[in-house]
């Protein structure tokens, strides 16, 4: 790596064609890893050939495991639910994240992958970094503090909370550099204008954990901050991040990222929001086609900054959709079910609203011809709703329209009921 480059390495200035060749070619040895050393891949992929899953659409025809399935199977078999290669006394550290949720960290450096964010953050060799992700429990403070050790910064572990005392380490130690929360690092420059101290000495910060409007981020450079994004989870490191052009986040290079309609395994149009789903070349995790749960969408064309990877838009909102109706869950992968038994129905949304004080569930249709569907076509209509019943357990009322109707949006049930 060369320090005066404006890029991490070489990797990020890759073509699109090697990008890809480099991905799918790594696919069949982290499949045959996980199959052969994971136990809840070798049974979720027992019939499998590791050898043939050489492209995205190869990879496509995987089940998806999510997020949200973690604590249920971590219950039924702690701590990983046989998610990793390697026993729990061969791992770096572990924690626990709210659920609770088990992560594991193996021994390596930079092994969130974390440090590419932080150089595109305009982080380098002799910088002191101030970070605020918590240290306990959790492996925030950790994924941030050795990708900066990897790129040559020093680090004040300060962790979360302790706003004065914050401040008063940072007019004595001096840092360039900030990671945390945007709230934070927003609370820790006004507490430092209101205590008269100088902290000017801060110059760029890397920030994540929480959304960050347009507004939040001018007030940090309004300080004379630099503010740039990275989305990391406690699961997968980093997985995309802001370049100094703050056009949308430019994918990891370690990540094969795909983009499926929420509470399915399909993947959604280019144009569509989605969960974000990701791979990842890690022997010890080796998780593959992983549910985030998060909603983004790829953007077109290559950033500004001149890194070729592929962007997605940010965080839109959450892929689990799940919402309680007369008593009753009913959550999206039930209204991806009744349109798999049904393929007239190109796609749907279920509303849910009121009409005099109850509750009423509408299935909007997406279907060719549409006004067939009343009258000639009744009997259908009616074999829907009868789906519907045996799948959700209750009654619905349904609409159609026709293909294009519906937004992009990564919703599927949508929830408009005023409880006020």
């Amino acid at each position: 790596m060369s320090e005066p480059s404006h890029y991490y390495d070489e990797l990020e200035i890759r073509s699109a064609d090697q990008r890809e060749t480099d991905l799918v070619t790594a696919l069949p040895r982290q499949l045959k890893n996980a199959k052969l050393n994971a136990p809840y891949f070798s049974k979720i992929f027992k019939h499998i050939d590791a050898e043939q899953i050489t492209s995205r659409e190869a990879l496509a025809g995987l089940p998806v495991t999510r997020k949200s399935d973690l604590i249920e199977l971590q219950k039924a078999n702690p701590p990983f639910a046989g998610l990793t290669s390697l026993k729990s006394g061969q791992l770096k550290r572990i924690y626990q994240s709210p659920g609770p949720i088990y992560e594991p960290e193996g021994f390596g450096v930079d092994w969130w992958g974390t440090a590419r964010a932080l150089y595109a953050g305009g982080f380098r060799r002799g910088d002191i970094v101030h970070n605020t992700f918590s240290y306990h429990f959790t492996p925030a403070g950790f994924m941030l503090e050795t990708g900066a050790a990897k790129i040559g910064c020093a680090v004040f572990p300060a962790g979360v909370g302790n706003s004065e005392l914050q401040v008063r380490a940072m007019t004595d130690m001096r840092p360039t550099a900030f990671t945390g929360t945007p709230s934070f690092l927003k609370i820790l420059l006004e507490r430092a204008q209101e205590l008269a101290v100088d902290v000017s000495s801060l110059s760029k910060s890397v920030v994540g954990g929480e959304a960050l409007p347009l507004s939040l981020r001018q007030d940090i450079e309004g300080f004379g901050v630099n503010c740039q994004q990275i989305y990391a989870t406690a699961d997968l490191g980093s997985i995309a991040y802001e370049s100094p052009a703050k056009e949308g986040l430019i994918i990891e290079e370690t990540l094969l990222i795909e983009i499926v309609r929420p509470g399915t395994d399909d993947l959604a149009g280019i144009d569509e929001v989605g969960e974000v789903v990701a791979t990842r070349f890690c022997p010890e995790y080796p998780l593959i086609r992983f549910g985030t749960g998060d909603l983004s969408m790829f953007l077109s064309g290559e950033s500004p900054c001149g890194r070729t990877n592929v962007r997605l838009k940010g965080w839109m909102g959450r892929a689990d959709q799940t919402t309680k109706v007369k008593g009753m869950f009913v959550h999206p992968g039930q209204v991806a079910e009744i349109s798999r038994q049904h393929p007239e129905i190109l796609r749907a949304r279920l509303i849910v609203h009121q009409r005099d004080g109850s509750d009423v569930m509408t299935l909007t249709c997406e279907v060719e011809n549409p006004e067939t569907f009343i009258g000639t076509n009744e009997q259908l209509a009616t074999n829907i709703r009868t789906t519907i019943r045996s799948v959700c357990k209750l009654s619905s009322e349904v609409v159609y329209v026709a293909p294009g109707e519906l937004p992009k949006d990564g919703i599927i049930i949508e929830d408009i009921r005023d409880f006020d």
